[in-house]
């Protein structure tokens, strides 16, 4: 009883002194730490609250400095606008803050100091007071530390080495506290060793490569106040400018545009300047000039004498300078200042002379127009009658060639370039050799007849070839045309042509006609005929070469025809062989170079057919007359696949996909044979072949059916692999025989991407060899390792 009752008092006792130290009024500063840390050159608050039981009697809150001032509140400013209502500026904005002030907080009974901009000497001891109740004083202080924040002094982000130098990365920091520096490449950190040094201004690399690009990060802290900055730097490797390509001596042409190239190697690429060296004058600036600074081509828009002389490229960028001499030549172009059409008579001397000026003095040459090919000095190695003399006269600049040709012939007329060169250019002349010759109706032998039929008029041309030109007379049975007056006789032209219109309104004009040709250098005649042309003869043969049920095929005989009036057409009517009535045959005409196929014929009927040859006069007589049963109706004919095999095998030609995974197969409509195809069927299987015997993979044979369409896309292939491909069309009655194609996919990419697959599929190659093995050792297990190759794949 008396333990409770003294632990009772001991708890009355304490809840009156916590309850009389809770009514103890005093000031509370925020943050409350007693001790605030701030870098210089930042902002901050405090504020100062009364925790007292009457706030109202709280009185003179206010704040004392470092130097026990009493810091002032802010200053009322009256607002002055800085702009007028059209936006022009009337006045600077000069409204600044004192380095610190107390302004009491909105809502509360808090008294703020706020400091805009920390400095050194702010640090101290700040107190805050008040009076209470008229006679009791509060105070209560913080103490605000500085410390001076890590600076960047010397740490540009973009620094260029030159490539194969030591170099210092740059990085130079103040704090106080004195930071620490350490420096990190790609997240990994960088210690001192062979070819990285951490120094204090920075980090040194030793034999700087390409490799040494990237990203490198200065990392500085504090220990003292935990601060932590990182400064990224991008390293970009920088080498020295170096010429790759300048001739030590160039050559330009008086006159005409040059262009010489000088190229330089550098990071970043260098700029290039052409200096001449006699003036010192940058070209770039000078007139018919221009430099390309980048590609370093300078190009003159037409060369003078005074471009003469020694010029220096100059290659330069952030890394450095290099320059080197070249020299300028200055030719004179060719020009051809002789050259005369010649004319001479067959098998006689004719020469064609070209005379030049240049320097160095030109080297002449012929050749035919329209050919590159120049003759060679002297006799010529594949003709012996032609010869080029060439002379030189370095001194004068001048020089001459003589093409002669001995015994001349009509294939030697024609024009001729004379090309005058050296190493300034080349000029070119052209000229023309005339070979005079007899005439000549070589070109008009092998020509046939000229036909007419049913008082037609024809036109008979004679053209006769001959320098110079002929004139052209007509003889009809010995006899000058233009003596006889024959209306039914007209002649056009004298010469090189001449044309005799005939109109054969009688049998005689169907005749011989002479055409007399003459030149001053001989005469020439032929002989050129007018014949009556008639309708072909009958057709003397015509063969069933393949029957369907609706269908026939024919093998065609042709007629004898006469030299220049070829067949143009083969015509057949066929029937019913119960219809006794030609008159309602039908009809079918085919070109000579087209298949004869009838189609639509009804399946189990006997047909007549009679066949007839058409020319340009007309139809001829019916001739062969036969008859042909079509075959009761059946299954489909084979389909005919419409793709191009290669002979790439020796056994059977192979037809190639141009894709690894997938084939579209294609085919013509074969011949239904009295019932619609309703559908295709399409099988494929992969496999190998080996001494002439196809093995396919059955367990990975696929078979789809195909309606309504002539194509396929097999799709889901394997690449670099051979396939058999049987395609068979279907009707009600049953399926074609199989048309068969070997088809081989393209190799595809066996790491996709660059990277090689995971999969634990064996490779084609390996199931082809393990094939190959399975045959030599033993064909009783084939199939037994052939399934299980394929289980595995």
């Amino acid at each position: 009883m008396a333990t409770a009752t003294i632990a009772a008092v001991v708890i009355l006792m304490n809840f009156i002194v916590i309850a009389s130290a809770a009514d103890v009024p005093k000031l509370e500063i925020f943050p409350s730490q007693k001790v605030q840390r701030k870098a210089v050159g930042q902002a901050m608050i405090l504020t100062c609250r009364p925790n007292v039981p009457s706030p109202n009697l709280v009185a003179d809150l206010q704040w004392k400095d470092n130097m026990n001032n009493t810091i002032l509140p802010k200053p009322h400013q009256i607002y002055q606008p800085v702009y007028d209502s059209k936006g022009h500026r009337i006045r600077e904005n000069t409204g600044r803050n004192p380095p610190m002030f107390t302004e009491y907080m909105t809502g509360t009974e808090s008294l703020a100091l706020i400091i805009n901009h920390l400095s050194v000497e702010m640090e101290g001891k700040y107190y805050c007071t008040a009076s209470y109740a008229t006679n009791e004083i509060l105070e209560t202080s913080v103490t605000v530390k500085t410390y001076v924040g890590i600076t960047w002094t010397n740490a540009p982000e973009n620094q260029n080495p030159i490539l194969g130098e030591d170099y210092v990365v740059r990085c130079e920091v103040k704090a106080d506290p004195n930071p620490t520096i350490d420096w990190l490449r790609d997240g990994d950190q960088i210690r001192t060793g062979e070819k990285y040094v951490v120094e204090t201004n920075g980090l040194l690399i030793r034999n700087v490569q390409e490799s040494d690009d990237g990203i490198y990060t200065c990392r500085a802290a504090v220990l003292e106040t935990g601060e932590l900055v990182e400064r990224t730097i991008r390293v970009e490797v920088y080498s020295r400018p170096a010429i790759t390509y300048l001739p030590t001596t160039l050559e330009a042409t008086e006159g005409k545009p040059f262009s010489a190239n000088c190229t330089a190697t550098g990071k970043p690429v260098p700029e290039i300047f052409w200096i001449k060296d006699a003036t010192q004058q940058n070209v770039a600036t000078a007139d018919r000039f221009q430099v390309n600074p980048l590609t370093g081509v300078l190009n003159i828009n037409s060369v003078t004498q005074d471009d003469y002389g020694t010029y220096t490229c100059i290659a330069k960028n952030d890394a450095g300078v290099v320059d080197q001499k070249t020299k300028l030549n200055v030719l004179i172009t060719p020009s051809i200042h002789f050259l005369y059409n010649v004319t001479g008579d067959s098998q006689k001397e004719i020469a064609l002379t070209c005379r030049a000026k240049g320097r160095p003095a030109p080297e002449i040459t012929f050749s035919r127009w329209g050919s590159d090919d120049e003759y060679a000095a002297g006799v010529q190695v594949d003709d012996e009658r032609i010869t080029l003399e060439q002379h030189f006269d370095e001194e004068k600049g001048e020089s001459s060639g003589t093409l002669r040709i001995a015994r001349a012939q009509r294939s030697d007329d024609g024009l001729y370039q004379c090309k005058a060169r050296n190493t300034g250019g080349t000029a070119y002349a052209t000229g023309h050799i005339t070979v005079q010759f007899p005439p000549d109706f070589s070109h008009m032998k092998d020509l046939p007849p000229v036909f007419s039929w049913e008082e037609r008029k024809v036109n008979l041309t004679c053209l006769a070839m001959s320098i110079p030109n002929a004139t052209i007379e007509w003889r009809w049975n010995g006899k000058p045309l233009k003596d006889l007056n024959d209306k039914n006789l007209q002649i056009v032209g004298t010469g090189p042509r001449s044309d005799l219109i005939v109109h054969p309104v009688a049998r005689q004009y169907y005749s011989v006609y002479k055409c007399v040709a003459t030149n001053i250098l001989g005469t020439s005649q032929i002989d050129i005929q007018l014949k009556e042309a008639r309708v072909p003869e009958p057709v003397p043969a015509a063969e069933p070469k393949q029957l369907t049920a609706t269908s026939i095929t024919f093998d065609i005989r042709s007629p004898p025809v006469e030299f220049g009036m070829p067949i143009t057409a083969f015509t057949v009517q066929y029937k019913e062989a119960i219809n006794p009535d030609w008159s309602t045959a039908m009809n079918r005409s085919w070109s000579p170079d087209s298949p004869y196929i009838v189609e639509g014929l009804k399946p189990q009927t006997m047909y007549h057919f009679r066949f007839a040859a058409r020319n340009q006069v007309g139809l001829g007589m019916w001739g062969v007359n036969t008859q042909q049963s079509t075959p009761k109706r059946s299954a489909p004919e084979e389909p005919k696949p419409l793709h191009s095999p290669v002979q790439n095998d020796i056994e059977e030609p192979v037809v190639v996909s141009p894709y690894s995974d997938h084939f579209e197969l294609r085919w013509s409509v074969p011949a239904d044979n009295g019932e619609p195809i309703d559908f295709y069927q399409v099988k494929y299987c992969p496999g190998v072949k080996m001494a002439g015997t196809w093995h396919e993979l059955e367990n990975q044979c696929q078979s789809v059916e195909v309606a309504d369409s002539t194509s396929y896309e097999m799709s889901r292939l394997a690449g670099n692999t051979y396939y058999r491909i049987e395609l068979r069309a279907h009707n009600i009655i049953g399926f074609s025989s199989p048309a068969s194609v070997i088809m081989k996919t393209t190799r595809d990419n066996p790491y996709p991407n660059g990277v090689a697959s995971t999969d634990h599929s064996i490779s084609r190659l390996t199931i082809i060899a393990m094939v190959v093995i399975c045959l030599f050792n033993s064909r009783s297990i084939l199939n037994g390792q052939l399934n299980r190759l394929v289980a595995v794949w």
